[in-house]
């Protein structure tokens, strides 16, 4: 079976939903799907998350993060750092386990290196994706960093098969951006119960152009991908206009402001996001 075929099978079996996973995954699907039942309280919401040490470490490290810690008050301990946090971030939190899993049991030494690279890309689009969306538009930051940490999950997918294909990837991404990308992902983001807005904004992700000030969340994960020190291994690398990380991208204006004051202003922020984020 040669690797385009290969691919067209895996995007086959993901659209008909018979996805394979490690069962570290599935045990925090069963978490997230615990926290995402109405009659669970933040007592219990404590209790499971203490449970899963990594879900543990991530949240109290996002609660101590200058993104949502403002009144400069370190949290030691879980219960408070889901008092401080909320469902809905419990659930991004818990998200991002997930996805970081699934690359966590890939054996092959090169597709671990591009299962950690494609974290980190995560992490800092969805951090920049996060204080972006607070400052640019009306959208709601929470969503958008639930979206930039989840808009590959589809990659995430791939890599922990190749385990099954060797030498998937030998012959470049071209491929997987054809055909995979878009099916595998969708196939997904659907198993993880993504919301339907978190999905349309991936969507536009994959068929949109750059808009500036960027007015949905969408725009905002193109922007924040561009911005992004680290690329995705999963793609082409751009050196257009804006090269890696955005470098003369940041110095366009924004209003009265360029972006690149904006991104320094939020430095912070943004470093204490993705830094909790890769724990």
């Amino acid at each position: 079976m040669d690797r385009l075929e290969i691919f067209r099978n895996i995007a086959s079996q993901a659209g008909r939903g018979e996805l394979v996973f490690p069962a570290n995954v599935s045990a925090s699907l069963k978490l997230q799907k615990a926290l995402a039942d109405p009659e669970c309280h933040l007592e219990l919401a404590a209790k499971l998350v203490m449970a899963e040490p990594l879900v543990s470490a991530r949240t109290v490290a996002i609660a101590n993060s200058a993104a949502y810690n403002r009144s400069g008050g370190e949290i030691n301990n879980v219960r408070a750092a889901v008092m401080r946090l909320g469902f809905r971030t419990l659930n991004t939190i818990t998200t991002s386990v997930i996805v970081r899993q699934l690359g966590r049991t890939i054996n092959n030494p090169g597709m671990r290196i591009k299962s950690a690279q494609l974290w980190e890309h995560c992490a800092h689009v969805a951090a920049t994706a996060y204080v972006l969306t607070s400052k640019l538009t009306k959208a709601d930051p929470e969503t958008a960093m639930f979206a930039g940490i989840v808009h590959e999950v589809g990659g995430f997918y791939l890599l922990s098969r190749t385990d099954d294909f060797p030498g998937l990837l030998d012959g470049g991404t071209e491929d997987w951006m054809e055909y995979g990308e878009k099916m595998i992902g969708r196939a997904v983001l659907k198993k993880l119960g993504v919301p339907q807005p978190v999905v349309d904004a991936i969507e536009s992700l994959w068929h949109g152009v750059r808009v500036l000030p960027p007015q949905t969340i969408g725009d905002v994960l193109l922007l924040a991908k561009e911005l992004s020190p680290v690329p995705s291994p999963l793609q082409r690398t751009v050196v257009a206009e804006a090269g890696i990380g955005g470098e003369t991208l940041v110095d366009d204006y924004i209003g009265d402001r360029s972006l690149r004051e904006m991104l320094d202003d939020s430095e912070e922020q943004i470093r204490t996001l993705t830094a909790a984020l890769l724990v």
